[in-house]
């Protein structure tokens, strides 16, 4: 069985072996133990649970909140080869109904879904009938209510457990605390399981806390320093703009990346930052999850992340190829008082979450005691300036009400478009005879896509099928919609607005059964989070490193000898030689001053031109710290 999955590692991942946890964590899955395994970001997690499942019979069902990267592992696998489809939110029951047949009776080896599906009456009448060889339950800290992001529809995991009893769990995180470790155990109902904790200290990555005022001239002065691909994450849309637009005109390829984007955008910029087109992606934290490019050599945080499990996962996108790096956080006293501030508004007080959800109800027309598990395109900003609802409170309200299992929101959101023919090829033919004008059109599309359409739903793109047809986009769409009418088709056009889900029944707003205990235990945790963020960045005497390594419970007294306060200490036993000094001073004054001649330079630095003064100016250039222009000049050696 072993040979079998290095056999699949090879052949289908292109790996020439397991990373040491990694392979534990495959064995301990393969031999049919409940586990839980702990990778930090980079870890390979996905690999723990897909090759165990094609060394098996049948299907594997994959859980996870987040729809992009599912669409993303699911788009990997099926370029590989693999059958592999997801149900998400934004898809129409129908289609939902003839994925699910499928994954009984169309060989499918995985089926990703998020935890709020998993107790829809379709799902479990579906899923009993499913020849599952491994449930895999990723992002599994959402269980619970200690951790950073908790999900009420994850309990409902250990409730399909009874219906394949035999089959065995994996549990996957890339940061939890003991607490919350302990959490998922119980709340999985895992059995004699394994457990499997990969290191929290990455060797390669040096943390610093740079507190100044002037964040922009800061990080450009990083980036300056250290060559390389770069992410520099903020909390708003707005600032993305804002710095990535001051970072172009200082002279860096620079972009702008979140989910107000169009799907295209945003896979251009995307993918113009992997192959190196732009250097420096600034974004909110939509960018980076599941985007594997590992040289990125620094990862600079100018707004405070809401707690440490999140600044963890996002520092730890850089230096995954093992080559030293840098995690910089941008701080001042400022946004310490307002990460405090915020922790307090994220839970608004009762009667505003049931006004909101009152509003929501009234919005999308749904009377009480309606069962609503259609999407509905939402757009937060139109909603509240229709209520008259403050947009922040009104946001954070939507994410309690998704918190407490009533709704599901998806602020990310892109699906295309999507078409199945809903009658037999004989049936469609008969079509194509009674109405000439559709007979180009389904000619096409088989043509394209084949005979799956028959049995699944396939993505198709319309621009492409219009240009192969020679006819304008518009009137293909209408064909198609034509096709539908007729119910010969199911066409489900492209969606990229932020999707709504009502998850039960609409309540009265007065009588909504909030767990009034659990929300008051999350306020405070919400509040012991960011008073730990504060705490990681405003102290100067423990290792960064350790620090993290501490926080998730790994104790150590070894320190990583690179982050900020380690070298502080480095510099205070061993002050700096005279050499190293002028070095210093030889830098700082270019960064400050551009280029400039042998006899200004010299002028600036207050030095005579000696001899041993001007080797190691020589010495400089040599090394590639320094250039030498045409004109004789000294600068920088530029990076953008």
């Amino acid at each position: 069985m072993q040979e079998k999955a290095l056999h699949i590692l090879r052949e289908v991942f292109g790996f020439d072996s397991f990373r040491p946890v990694q392979k534990e964590v495959i064995d301990s899955v393969m031999s049919g133990q409940d586990t839980l395994a702990l990778l930090p970001t980079g870890g390979g997690k996905s690999l723990c649970f897909q090759v165990p499942a094609l060394t098996r019979e049948g299907i594997c069902i994959v859980i996870s909140p987040l729809i992009a990267l599912m669409k993303d592992q699911v788009d990997n696998l099926k370029s590989r080869g693999i059958k592999a489809v997801a149900i998400y939110s934004g898809m129409s029951l129908k289609e939902i109904d003839t994925t699910l047949d499928n994954c009984i009776y169309g060989d499918f080896k995985f089926l990703y879904v998020s935890p709020e599906r998993l107790k829809t009456d379709l799902f479990i009448e579906r899923f009993k009938q499913m020849n599952v060889n491994l449930i895999a339950v990723d992002e599994a800290h959402c269980i619970s209510q200690w951790g950073y992001d908790f999900r009420p529809t994850y309990l409902e995991i250990a409730a399909i457990r009874a219906y394949h009893p035999k089959v065995n769990v994996l549990a996957l995180t890339a940061s939890a605390t003991p607490k919350v470790c302990e959490d998922i155990l119980e709340k999985l109902e895992m059995k004699s399981p394994k457990e499997f904790h990969q290191s929290f200290a990455r060797k390669n990555l040096s943390y610093s806390v740079r507190l100044v005022e002037n964040k922009v001239e800061k990080g450009a002065e990083i980036l300056r320093r250290v060559p390389g691909t770069a992410i520099w994450y903020v909390r708003n849309r707005q600032s993305t703009q804002v710095i990535a637009k001051s970072l172009q005109q200082m002279g860096f390829t620079a972009q702008a990346y979140h989910a107000g984007l169009s799907s295209s955008d945003r896979s251009a910029r995307q993918d113009a930052w992997k192959k190196n087109q732009v250097r420096v992606m600034v974004s909110t934290n939509a960018f980076g999850m599941g985007i594997d490019k590992p040289d990125v050599r620094v990862v600079i945080h100018s707004d405070l992340p809401e707690n440490l499990e999140n600044y963890y996962q996002e520092a730890g996108r850089a230096g995954r190829d093992g080559l030293k790096a840098y995690a910089v956080l941008l701080a001042n006293e400022q946004d310490f008082e307002q990460l405090i501030g915020r922790s307090a508004l994220v839970y608004p007080p009762l009667d505003f979450l049931r006004k909101v959800y009152q509003a929501l109800a009234n919005y999308f027309q749904l009377a009480v005691g309606t069962t609503q598990s259609t999407s509905f395109d939402f757009e937060i900003a139109e909603f509240c300036q229709t209520y008259q609802l403050p947009v922040l409170e009104t946001f954070y309200a939507v994410k309690v009400l998704e918190e407490e299992g009533f709704i599901e929101f998806n602020e990310s959101f892109f699906a295309p478009s999507r078409f199945h023919f809903l009658v037999n090829p004989q049936a469609l033919y008969e079509i194509q005879v009674r109405y000439a004008y559709l007979d180009p059109v389904i000619k096409m599309l088989l043509r394209t896509y084949g005979g799956n359409l028959f049995s699944e739903y396939i993505q198709i793109h319309e621009s492409k099928l219009a240009k192969s047809l020679s006819m304008p986009e518009k009137d293909l769409v209408k064909i198609l919609l034509q096709l539908a009418k007729f119910e010969v088709a199911d066409y489900d056009r492209r969606k990229e607005t932020p999707q709504l889900t009502f998850l039960t029944q609409r309540y009265d707003a007065g009588k909504l059964p909030f767990n009034f205990r659990r929300i008051e235990e999350r306020k405070q945790l919400m509040l012991d989070h960011a008073l730990q963020m504060v705490t990681y960045s405003r102290q100067e005497t423990l290792c960064r490193t350790q620090f993290i390594s501490n926080y998730f419970g790994e104790q150590t007294e070894e320190t990583c000898g690179i982050c900020d306060v380690c070298l502080e200490k480095k510099k205070a036993q061993s002050p700096l030689t005279t050499e190293e000094k002028l070095k210093i001073k030889i830098l700082e004054t270019l960064e400050r001053e551009g280029e400039l001649s042998e006899d200004e330079l010299f002028d600036r630095i207050r030095k005579n031109k000696s001899q041993v003064n001007l080797g190691l100016l020589r010495e400089m250039v040599d090394q590639g710290v320094l250039v030498k222009n045409s004109k004789g000049h000294f600068a920088l050696k530029p990076h953008g």
